[in-house]
């Protein structure tokens, strides 16, 4: 029994990780209007109602972004895992955020309305070049600190080894050495940089980034109380989303021995 359980576990988290890659690509291709005529994208030819677009894409933002921060706080997690095992928790977080990404994505309705249209071949490559960095950067970025253990790999590997997981050290690198968000900074990249800009699209970008800027914060708040003094020297030094001119005595000092992260 125990044996299945392990499995099964496993074969759940890995599942979540996998369909996360799924959304993830759909996504890419809603926001770089590449739907193929197979896919609603985020400028797709309106269908209802300027007004009751705006209410609707309203909604299925929020109806994401608020589970996806409150599922992400600690005194959650902990009511949480009352109902949902440990070993678990973090692949449900991602399956609950899949489904509500897999919702906006497929109820979204497009609005019309031109912002912005760059038609200088040189200033669209520019931007295509620049979606494409934020559409890879996410991924990258996952990958130099904790991406199996951000999306559930890890727990539910080390559960199936029968070992106890522990919260990976803090580390600072390649990109944490310069932006203490360099993940966020990619989901803005990936957002913002589009040659033709319409109000849908703006609509999206806009309140996703104030959901990132006000989750900026919070999320600091917590890792002050998980690393202490650590993370307030690494707040102290390091940008949040735009680089800072250190002081190199005390960038040693603060990159030389780094300890732990979440």
């Amino acid at each position: 029994m125990q044996k299945f359980k392990r499995i099964s576990f496993l074969v759940y988290g890995v599942t979540c990780h996998l369909m996360f890659l799924g959304v993830y690509a759909w996504l890419a291709l809603f926001i770089g209007n590449l739907g193929f005529g197979l896919i609603t994208t985020v400028d797709g030819e309106p269908g209802i109602p300027f007004g009751w677009a705006t209410v609707i894409n309203t909604c299925l933002v929020l109806a994401f972004v608020v589970p996806h921060s409150v599922m992400a706080r600690p005194a959650f997690k902990r009511w949480w895992t009352r109902f949902v095992p440990k070993p678990i928790e973090r692949s449900t977080y991602v399956l609950v955020s899949n489904l509500l990404m897999i919702n906006l994505l497929w109820n979204w309705q497009p609005m019309g309305g031109v912002i912005w249209n760059i038609t200088n071949p040189v200033g669209r490559g520019i931007m295509y070049g620049l979606f494409l960095l934020g559409v890879l950067l996410v991924p990258v970025v996952s990958l130099m600190i904790s991406h199996f253990d951000l999306f559930g790999t890890r727990q539910v590997w080390l559960y199936f080894r029968g070992r106890e997981y522990q919260h990976l050290p803090f580390r600072t690198p390649l990109a944490y050495r310069f932006v203490r968000h360099p993940l966020y900074l990619g989901w803005m990249l990936f957002f913002w940089a589009a040659p033709t800009m319409t109000v849908a699209h703006l609509l999206f970008a806009g309140l996703t980034t104030a959901y990132m800027l006000a989750a900026i914060p919070i999320e600091e708040r917590d890792l002050v109380d998980h690393f202490g003094e650590k993370y307030l020297k690494y707040r102290h030094q390091v940008g949040a989303l735009i680089p800072r001119i250190r002081d190199e005595q005390a960038e040693d000092g603060l990159f030389a021995k780094p300890e732990r992260k979440i």
